[in-house]
């Protein structure tokens, strides 16, 4: 019997050597990159897969007040998979950045144009496929993501928003009402942004810029998300031609645990689809 037993075990260490093996990934390399907008840098990390290119590619913003290791697990999770990823930090867009600016000079009008800045920077690389460029963001991120592909379509694969803040605009109407007196300074979320930031958001509605984005959509949201309540969520998934909303049921704002490792799927799961569409 014991003989046997070892025998069990012995099968059981090669099944287990086996799936390990199955389940090896993509190695990658790990490379500062940084992009320049109207005389100021963007730093950024882009992780290429070890594969032949050209390569598909995500890039991944950060929301308000973060950095670019704010979606790192995606971005590894996108390169252990044979897809390069792009993370970097707005100017201005948060504390604790590599990138030039402060926050009083931030908005998401600012941000558009650093994420536009970033995704011509990263199309003309050799090691990437511009006609394979996907946009990921998360919470403010994910409302400049879907700013850039309404505003840029043809150059956008796909589109990933994690609790996107489409709440922002009717935030920043509730706080300064009047356009003409938008203060200086304001405090929002425990940080200080300048009058730019309202002024910006009120500036346009971000649901007349998506329906111009036919694309693939994936939204990914918290059902007690009090941040960025999901309702304006539901109302995206209605105005984008092409949108799929997710549901988190319970997650707040920010996916954690096996909500954070769902997500992480999900997104992949959104942008290989798309890669082995016979029809892209």
């Amino acid at each position: 019997m014991f003989t046997r037993l070892l025998s069990l075990l012995s099968i059981s260490a090669l099944l287990f050597v086996s799936t390990a093996l199955a389940e090896e990934k993509t190695s990658f390399t790990r490379k500062e990159v940084t992009v320049e907008r109207d005389g100021m840098s963007i730093y950024g990390e882009l992780l290429l897969p070890e594969a032949e290119g050209p390569l598909p590619l995500v890039i991944l913003s950060h929301g308000f007040g973060a950095n670019h290791e704010h979606l790192r697990n995606y971005a590894e999770t996108f390169a252990r998979n044979g897809i390069a990823a792009y993370s970097f930090d707005f100017i201005g867009g948060g504390i604790s950045i590599k990138s030039d600016g402060t926050m009083r000079e931030m908005s998401v009008l600012t941000e558009a144009a650093d994420l536009s800045a970033v995704l011509d920077h990263m199309a003309a690389l050799p090691e990437i496929d511009p006609e394979k460029i996907f946009l990921l963001g998360a919470s403010q991120g994910g409302f400049v993501s879907s700013y850039a592909a309404g505003t840029r379509p043809g150059d956008i694969a796909g589109l990933i928003a994690l609790y996107p803040a489409y709440v922002l605009q009717d935030n920043a109407r509730k706080q300064t009402p009047d356009p003409d007196n938008i203060p200086e300074t304001i405090s929002l979320l425990g940080m200080t942004v300048g009058r730019i930031y309202n002024a910006d958001a009120m500036s346009f509605d971000i649901y007349d810029i998506i329906p111009d984005y036919p694309g693939k959509v994936l939204i990914l949201h918290g059902t007690r998300d009090m941040i960025a309540p999901i309702s304006y969520s539901e109302r995206a998934a209605e105005a984008f031609p092409n949108a799929e909303l997710i549901r988190y049921e319970g997650a707040g704002h920010g996916f954690r645990g096996q909500d954070g490792a769902k997500s992480e799927r999900d997104a992949l799961s959104f942008v290989l689809d798309i890669l082995n569409d016979p029809e892209n």
